[in-house]
């Protein structure tokens, strides 16, 4: 590959149980010559996916931040340039979105980052339409939607769950959706590769004429402050607010026009996907460095700055100063003024109902009593279950049995021996309202 050369990219999205996964692995175990980088997304604090991924040992590269819609581009341009230091060892990318993301700031990392758009091309959006439960899930889920609105390619799968002529109407209301996707028809994601690789589908201009605001990114934060200091040390003190935490950035030399606004809002989007520091009330903050203030306690929390020449600094905040009644104090006590005050776009609003349950128990599990509880658990509560997959160590079993499952579609089978591994259950649901502590002691309940 010349060096000049960029590196294609698919993005891979799909609700739910779509079968992300099962095209994922087509497409890694067929013979198209390729050297393929996989970088995957988890919903939840247990992940799942890169163990249902096979020949997964040298090219899959996983996001476990929970949403790849508010930090995606920081954790993305992360792994992305990780990528690059290897970029002799794989010539194209495939990034698989979680469920429940909207593709969007996805697709914006490869035109809002100088160096990602130098090394980097969009090369297409493909998104998995479970025709079992797309209508549903339609009017269930915006998510679902926007990934619908932003696809090249459009893959019907599971065809076969679903009447010829159930799978027309499906058909004529994705295209009212969106008229410019190709439609392909399919069961168990069997698409050829070429369907989803080398597309050159992705038209920024379709996209911006169709969707004026499509560069206009959402932040993982939502407040900026730009303050004039002299030399001396600065205190930045917080009350309690409608969250327990405030995270916050300090760039320094921060101009008040609005270029270097957005330049300083662009270099902070990859400082929010870093670990926050932890940082005491007597303990100096470094410029630059990403931090968490904990606020659950009563009374105002502090940190401190050291200026060491007159310069202008911007704090970039998780939310507003006013919700935190937060202030920039010198030492003499005084409340330093902003220069300017910007709030940025929005992060996209979450569906407070919709979580995730994991599930991490050693041991071995009672068959019957598995399925008797699965059965139970489907019927009363399987159309507020999104997705649940995982692995199970079954009595009696020397494999160890793999599960997924979509509403009240259930579907599992023994995969590879246990041999030497610790036996243990790792169940993943997602879903909204779900019973958590319901779920875990009926699990429970079916270990041996």
């Amino acid at each position: 590959m010349s060096i000049h050369e960029k590196v294609p990219v698919t993005i891979l999205t799909g609700f739910l149980g779509s079968g992300k996964t099962t095209l994922l692995n087509r497409i890694l175990s067929e013979e198209h010559g390729k050297r393929i980088a996989v970088i995957e997304n988890e919903y939840g604090e247990v992940g799942i996916d890169q163990a249902l991924v096979i020949n997964a040992d040298e090219e899959i590269f996983e996001m476990s931040n929970g949403c790849i819609c508010c930090t995606v581009r920081g954790d993305l341009i992360r792994v992305l340039g990780n990528l690059m230091k290897r970029r002799d060892k794989f010539d194209y990318v495939l990034v698989e979105t979680t469920g429940l993301a909207d593709p969007g700031p996805v697709a914006q990392t490869f035109f809002m980052d100088e160096e990602i758009q130098s090394e980097f091309s969009l090369d297409g959006i493909v998104t998995l339409v479970d025709a079992a439960h797309i209508e549903q899930q339609l009017g269930r889920s915006d998510e679902s939607t926007e990934q619908i609105a932003f696809a090249d390619v459009l893959i019907l799968n599971k065809k076969d769950l679903v009447d010829d002529e159930a799978l027309d109407a499906l058909e004529v209301r994705l295209r009212d959706m969106n008229r410019m996707a190709r439609v392909v028809r399919t069961e168990k994601a069997s698409v050829p590769v070429e369907t989803v690789l080398n597309l050159e589908a992705f038209n920024l201009d379709e996209v911006l004429e169709r969707r004026p605001t499509f560069l206009e990114p959402e932040y993982p934060f939502e407040w900026t402050g730009v303050y004039s200091l002299e030399p001396g040390r600065y205190e930045i003190s917080l009350a309690e607010g409608p969250d327990p935490t405030m995270s916050l950035v300090i760039v320094s030399e921060q101009n008040t026009d609005d270029a270097s606004l957005r330049e300083g809002a662009e270099w902070c989007v990859r400082r929010y996907a870093e670990p926050a520091a932890a940082s005491e009330p007597e303990s100096d903050l470094t410029m630059g460095s990403h931090i968490e203030l904990q606020l659950q306690a009563s009374g105002r929390k502090s940190f401190y700055v050291q200026i060491d020449s007159s310069i202008q600094i911007g704090l970039f905040a998780q939310h507003t100063a006013e919700e935190f009644d937060m202030q920039v104090i010198n030492a003499n006590g005084d409340v330093v003024p902003t220069e300017c005050e910007r709030i940025w776009v929005a992060q996209h609003e979450h569906d407070d109902e919709v979580g995730s349950i994991a599930i991490e128990k050693e041991g071995d599990v009672d068959p019957n009593r598995l399925n008797a509880w699965l059965s139970r658990l489907l019927a009363e509560s399987g159309i507020d279950i999104f997705r649940m997959k995982g692995f199970i160590s079954l009595a009696g079993q020397d494999k160890r049995f793999v599960f997924q499952g979509v509403h009240m579609l259930f579907d599992g089978q023994p995969e590879k021996p246990w041999g030497d591994a610790v036996r243990r259950n790792q169940l993943v649901f997602i879903g909204r309202n779900l019973d958590e502590e319901g779920i875990r002691k009926g699990f429970e309940a079916c270990l041996v």
